[in-house]
């Protein structure tokens, strides 16, 4: 049967409109061909997909569904679309095969909501597939018994051919998905591995083949990433041990291979020679091979590429090795050397905790730089700027993310007694910065970062927020440093009072650096006051407003600089007794004191609270108190470890260090947490359990380091400090209530008891001056396969880029739910894709699972914002916060970072925008991919009608960052 298809004559050379119908059979399709399943190649023919389909219709509907001018009309617009679909990327002619054809036809019966014609399709194409196939087998079985043995393909080994083994490598993939096998086809694998081989392939490409053939397979389900890890890892192997090692062979390789490690890495030059001192058998007998499972493949190639350790290009380390080698490097200090070690492994190698990247780089090496972040204070003179600059160079070589405190220096025409000349203020000096980063790249890991903090009062602060523009004076730009605002509550409550603001000179007002709270507040107006008498000759007045709108104007268009708050990170610190917090890092959630004397150093590690769930009583998931307990306390000794072991390339950082023990404790995989409880970003329940998550890590932190006062003494300026005062974190918040005369809105109840500790901080004291940070876990949570740190998803289903190359990542928890549905198919995967990994537009899914596995954008910034609020209640320092804002205005930025200021944060991180050209993805009729469209208005009219930044004070380019951009991962130096 074939339905009436009207015809449209044009050129042969230019492809179908979505206006035009495509089934004519004339002229116009001489330039397009088919190849047939036996090789043929035939002429295009666009009506023979109308039959095809409209025997799908019958077969379900029967003759009179399928004669019905719906059905008639349906078939043409969904023929149109699988034409379009196929010349689309062909304009000029071409040659598709008959499976694409067919594949397309199915994607456009899916989306067109055809599910039953759709299941006809496929099984009728499976059913011919399978008549095939059989018919293929009879006819080799004939051939094969009538003609000589077949060519055997050969692989070249160490330079000899032999025969490819192809039982061997089918056991290699078997066990590659050894566990998996309902979710992956190994078959599948094998016959993708062998058709890319070749006569005389090198063995190891053999493997190579494999890996590619498993990684391909990864957006089908996520256990392919798995097998994609272990096969890998057999390549490892035969790097590490000059042969192929089974998975089940490697419990008596480890402990055989590990005292050699040890002993090679110390000849050639890698490794401490302290490590021999340990029991090396011991050691290598508790490792446990089984946990080299747990790797994906963006983790096990991360650690591969970047952390073991390696001789002239070639790996000697494996990972039980490695995590080994970091543990004792941890331990070195320690009485009972050997079981300390074997503790640091267990949490490493579990992945209960990791350590930062810095700790896993060098921990154990001649070189044991183990620290995450460096402040630092720059003072107002020409020797104190280069000794800055040169020790931002000595501090990122061994892998040091930086934060430099600019405040200080002069501005822009301030006179200089020395020269009786004018300054030419902060912004060239920064260029001079920028660059030094770019040039010390720490051996090619990764780029070298730093972060620029500049208060708001000071008077180069409007070309401060222009550094990151892509227009002006090459010169007064710096496109590879970071910037960040540090502002003043005075500033804030001026804004929201509509009040104006005074820019100075440091040099006129060089107090006003060290001052926080009201004792800032009543020097800053006293300066007022000397303008307003002509006693200070250089300033300049504005609005607040209009400096808060150009703040979050360059926010907006450039990602920078960030907005921090001054008076929040001082008067919530516990050290306030002997000095100010000028800056955070480069991350922002480090908050720790820095003056020309000092370099503030902090350690880094992140808790992963995925492997901190249990089953609750009542069904799903809860948090692991006793677990978490055993966790934090093991891993505050290893951060507290760091300070004693570390490698300080400054004085000025190893006496900070010593005498305040800071250490930055952090979480990770709390997207996770929220999915596996069934609780959406976007709720009440996702802020109860940011509190009580956060207040159970805090909890146990601080207990951890007051222990080891009691075991190891007290930090040495912790008397005069909040902690000796019985003023915990959360106590600072009526502190900061009080100093700012209200404007600050956070919810203060707590669940622990926090008077015993209280009590035992009193009698014991603390360990560490700060306990508590948040990192960003950019690339540690890539090792072990968790959402980084306190982020949203960002997409359900992406690319992920970076210095490894490029991984599919894929929801594995919304893959489980939509295969329980019997969802997930290759028209979901390809609608995840077309609609950037989110679901809120394909319909068939159910809605509670589109609120379930909202992505970063489709949840409002308020909701990260609160939860940010109830953490930062019991944190000692910071966290990395990203804002996401899909549709963003002036309104929104000026909301959302004012809701910040009042809800008691210290910092904020990257602001990160939706494209407008990503904003919206829609198709003519018949082509929304499931898609659904409030208010009757298409989305593509939406998306024109509404501006991105409708206040005309807003201006600029959207920022687009994605995971993989030029930028989006250069936080990772300080984790």
């Amino acid at each position: 049967m074939q339905t009436t298809i009207a015809s449209v004559t044009r050129p042969s050379a230019v492809p179908p409109s979505q206006t035009d119908s495509p089934a004519d059979n004339g002229g116009q399709w001489a330039s397009y061909n088919i190849i047939r399943r036996n090789g043929s190649v035939v002429g295009f023919e666009p009506n023979k997909i109308a039959i095809a389909m409209t025997k799908a219709f019958l077969a379900v509907n029967g003759g009179q569904g399928a004669a019905s001018a719906r059905v008639r009309e349906l078939v043409e617009t969904l023929t149109t679309q699988v034409v379009n679909a196929l010349v689309r990327n062909r304009p000029g002619g071409g040659t598709f095969h008959i499976e694409d054809v067919q594949d397309q036809v199915e994607l456009a019966l899916m989306r067109s909501g055809q599910h039953d014609v759709a299941r006809s399709y496929v099984l009728y194409r499976e059913k011919r597939t399978q008549e095939r196939a059989a018919a293929a087998a009879a006819e080799g079985q004939e051939k094969a018994a009538a003609a000589p043995q077949e060519h055997v393909l050969n692989v070249t080994d160490a330079g000899e051919r032999r025969p490819l083994n192809l039982a061997e490598l089918r056991a290699t993939i078997e066990a590659a998905g050894e566990g998996l096998a309902e979710f992956i086809d190994t078959e599948a694998i094998l016959k993708e591995t062998v058709k890319n081989l070749y006569d005389g392939i090198p063995v190891d490409e053999v493997f190579k083949s494999a890996i590619l053939s498993a990684r391909a397979l990864v957006e089908k389900d996520p256990a392919y990433s798995q097998v994609t890890a272990r096969l890998l890892l057999h390549t490892i192997r035969k790097e590490v041990l000059g042969e192929e090692v089974s998975q089940d062979g490697m419990g008596a390789r480890y402990a055989e291979y590990f005292p050699a490690f040890i002993a090679r890495g110390i000849e050639g030059g890698l490794l401490s020679p302290e490590l021999a001192n340990y029991d090396l058998t011991k050691l290598g007998h508790a490792l446990n091979a089984k946990r080299d499972l747990q790797f994906g493949y963006l983790g096990l190639q991360t650690l591969y590429d970047r952390y073991f350790l390696h001789i002239r290009g070639t790996r000697i380390e494996l990972p039980q090795v490695f995590f080994m080698r970091v543990a004792m490097g941890l331990a070195l200090r320690e009485t009972d050397r050997e079981a300390r070690a074997i503790e640091f492994y267990e949490i490493l190698s579990s992945f209960d905790f990791m350590s930062s990247t810095p700790t896993l780089f060098n921990s154990g090496t001649l070189h044991s730089q183990l620290s995450s972040c460096y402040l630092t204070t720059v003072s107002d003179d020409l020797e104190g700027i280069y000794d800055a600059i040169k020790e931002n160079a000595l501090l990122a070589k061994y892998a040091g993310g930086l934060g430099n405190d600019w405040t200080p220096v002069r501005a822009l025409r301030s006179h200089i007694k020395g020269t009786n000349g004018e300054s030419q203020g902060v912004v060239p000096f920064l260029k001079v910065v920028n660059d030094t980063a770019v040039a010390v790249n720490q051996g090619g890991k990764r780029k070298g970062a730093v972060c620029t903090y500049l208060e708001t009062w000071h008077l180069d602060i409007e070309e401060f927020l222009e550094l990151r523009k892509n227009t002006g004076d090459e010169r007064r730009r710096t496109h590879d440093m970071n910037t960040a605002n540090w502002i003043p509550d005075l500033f804030m409550k001026r804004v929201m009072e509509g009040g104006e603001w005074t820019l100075f000179s440091p040099s006129d007002c060089p107090d006003l650096h060290d001052k926080v709270g009201q004792e800032f507040e009543k020097a800053y107006v006293g300066y007022e006051s000397k303008v307003a008498s002509g006693e200070l000759k250089l300033f300049k007045k504005m609005p607040a407003l209009t400096l808060w709108r150009k703040m979050l104007s360059m926010l907006f268009e450039t990602g920078h600089p960030w907005i921090t708050f001054k008076d929040p990170c001082n008067i919530r610190s516990p050290q306030q007794h002997v000095g100010v917090v000028h800056s955070s890092n480069l991350c922002t959630e480090i908050t720790l004191n820095t003056n020309e004397s000092e370099i503030a150093v902090c350690n880094l590690g992140s808790v992963n609270l995925v492997a901190h769930m249990k089953p609750a009583a009542g069904g799903g998931f809860e948090l692991d108190h006793d677990k978490i307990k055993r966790t934090v306390r093991i891993a505050m000794r290893m951060l507290d470890n760091v300070i004693d072991i570390n490698y300080y390339a400054v004085d000025k950082a190893r006496n900070s260090n010593a005498r305040h023990r800071p250490v930055g404790m952090g979480i990770m995989g709390f997207q996770d947490c929220l999915q596996m409880m069934r609780v959406p970003y976007a709720s009440q329940d996702a802020i109860e359990f940011a509190d009580r998550s956060m207040e159970a890590v805090c909890y146990h932190a601080y207990w951890a380091s007051s222990l080891l006062a009691e075991e190891r003494g007290r930090y040495q300026s912790y008397e005069g400090s909040l902690w000796s005062r019985g003023i915990l974190p959360q106590d600072t918040l009526k502190m900061l209530r009080d100093e700012r005369g209200g404007h600050v809105e956070v919810d203060e109840s707590s669940t622990l008891d926090w008077d015993t500790l209280r009590a035992r901080i009193k009698e014991h004291g603390m360990r560490n001056s700060n306990c508590i940070a948040i990192a960003p876990t950019a690339t540690i949570s890539n090792i072990i396969g968790v959402s980084a740190c306190i982020e949203p998803t960002f997409q359900n289903l992406y690319v992920k880029s970076n210095l490894s190359g490029e991984f599919t990542v894929v929801n594995d928890y919304l893959v489980r739910d939509l295969k329980k549905l019997g969802l997930w198919d290759e028209v979901m995967v390809a609608d995840l894709k077309y609609f950037d990994g989110s679901l809120s537009r394909i319909d068939r899914v159910p809605s509670e699972l589109r609120e379930l596995y909202a992505t970063a954008f489709e949840v409002e910034p308020s909701w990260l914002v609160e939860c940010a609020s109830r953490r930062q209640k019991w944190i000692d320092q910071a966290q990395s916060l990203n804002i996401y804002m899909a549709g963003a205005s002036g309104k929104k930025l000026d909301d959302t970072y004012k809701l910040a200021w009042k809800r008691g944060l210290k910092t904020t991180y990257y602001l990160r925008t939706l494209g407008a050209t990503s904003a919206e993805k829609s198709t003519g009729r018949g082509g929304e991919l499931n898609a659904v469209s409030a208010g009757g208005q298409s989305t593509a009219a939406a998306a024109a009608a509404a501006p991105v930044l409708p206040e005309p004070e807003v201006l600029g380019a959207v920022c687009t960052m994605r995971p993989g951009d030029p930028g989006f991962e250069e936080c990772e130096a300080c984790q």
